[in-house]
């Protein structure tokens, strides 16, 4: 079981863990119950009722929040010519073809997402393994496999993200951080919730949300009114 700070365990008094909260409510339990020196990530987890075994149960996409995720990512974007002209007018930190992929190989890992056009995928595709075990590996299910790299790359810049089902059958995705105002917080949240509804399978049988909580990367969780969410 792991051990706990004081700050911690006097900041976790103020949730009651057998009461179901508002977003909004538990959002400012969350920014209150911060306890780190720095500025923490507000995160989501979500336990759906899927099989996450089952190819047709899986659940994956993106959504664009309104207020972004407090932090600027760096972009990678795979793609020549007239495409990667493109990308860096969008603001693409780094654009590049073979040049690139030799540089990973060598070991370098300086961004936070990868974006290809689909006629770079044959090359793109041999860091499979060196990319996928880092969960950077260009997806058009993601939307980073695209010849509209300029949207691609807007979006993520404007606060993106992706979510994927884990082998637990959980969500787990920011929103923000504690320094956000609740108000954008619970917008996050929401878009967040709208998307994992869209992207429900027709597999899907029973309780699709199951449990919702919120909490910061040091503190403690509060629980989500889910009823009020499907």
């Amino acid at each position: 079981m792991a051990k706990h700070g004081k700050k911690y365990l006097e900041a976790s008094k103020l949730i009651n863990a057998d009461t179901f909260y508002e977003p909004l409510e538990a959002i400012e339990l969350v920014k209150k119950t911060a306890v780190a020196k720095f500025d923490e990530t507000v995160e989501v987890a979500v336990r759906l009722g899927v099989d996450p075994r089952k190819q047709d149960q899986a659940v994956r996409g993106v959504v664009v929040l309104p207020h972004g995720t407090g932090k600027t990512k760096r972009v990678l974007v795979f793609a020549k010519g007239e495409k990667a002209k493109e990308a860096e007018a969008a603001g693409a930190d780094f654009v590049g073809d073979q040049d690139m992929i030799n540089k990973i190989q060598q070991g370098w890992f300086d961004f936070d997402v990868c974006v290809a056009t689909p006629d770079m995928m044959s090359e793109v595709g041999k860091l499979g393994r060196i990319l996928g075990g880092k969960g950077l590996m260009p997806n058009p299910k993601a939307g980073t496999v695209t010849f509209d790299v300029a949207k691609a790359v807007q979006e993520i810049k404007a606060g993106k993200i992706e979510y994927r089902l884990d082998k637990a059958g959980q969500i787990h995705a920011p929103i923000g951080k504690v320094s956000f105002d609740a108000e954008k917080l619970a917008e996050n949240f929401k878009a967040l919730i709208d998307a994992l509804n869209r992207a429900k399978p027709a597999a899907a049988k029973g309780v699709y949300l199951k449990n919702i909580a919120v909490s910061s990367t040091m503190g403690p969780s509060a629980r989500i009114n889910v009823a009020n969410q499907r």
